[in-house]
């Protein structure tokens, strides 16, 4: 039986998680059992994204990791995206994910010289798929930066717009005493977040 552990990952609480719906359908016409999905808004330059960790955690060896692109998986910084991707392998699991060529099950009737060849272009095609998910979000973060400067230099720069929706589901959840962790996952969104609005709400009602 093939086993796999999707992994739905939106950068921003305004991304849709049921767009990336088809995956699930996709991977169980492919034959795969599904053992898990793992749903999370977090961007992927963070390597500390708990459903991410979570899913590693729970990975069994042979099972497979499904996701709907590499940048789903990280924007990570190559040496860091490579622990990653080493995390997962440390499982005895491997990535399953468009652009990625995975030449597993070729290497298995292969001889030995053919099989390193193999496993040497997976290599470089991982890494390069890798390096540009990273390129892709520097180059995104810099053209922000770019058009935060232009607004600032035309004085139409109003700031990032605050979600006052979340900010008023957060503190209404932890005065109902949870936690900051579980505040997180009720409102969507980090666990950072949640202590900056705490935090906030502490300052403004002493103030």
């Amino acid at each position: 039986m093939k086993i796999a552990r999707l992994y739905l990952r939106v950068s921003t609480d305004e991304q849709d998680l049921a767009r990336q719906a088809d995956i699930e359908h996709s991977a169980r016409r492919a034959g795969y059992y599904i053992a898990g999905v793992y749903r999370e808004k977090a961007s992927g330059a963070r390597a500390d994204r708990p459903e991410l960790l979570r899913m590693i955690a729970d990975l069994q060896p042979g099972e497979v990791v499904v996701a709907e692109k590499i940048d789903r998986i990280s924007r990570l910084p190559l040496p860091e995206a490579e622990r990653l991707v080493a995390s997962i392998r440390a499982k005895g699991a491997r990535l399953a994910v468009p652009g990625v060529v995975d030449f597993t099950d070729f290497t298995k009737a292969t001889d030995s010289v053919t099989r390193i060849v193999l496993e040497s272009v997976q290599e470089l095609l991982l890494k390069l798929a890798l390096q540009m998910a990273r390129d892709d979000y520097e180059t995104r973060r810099e053209r922000q930066r770019q058009g935060v400067q232009l607004a600032k230099n035309a004085h139409k720069y109003v700031g990032r717009i605050p979600d006052t929706a979340t900010h008023e589901r957060i503190v209404a959840l932890r005065r109902t005493g949870l936690t900051i962790k579980r505040t997180a996952e009720l409102a969507g969104c980090s666990t950072s977040q949640v202590k900056r609005v705490w935090a906030l709400q502490h300052q403004q009602a002493a103030a």
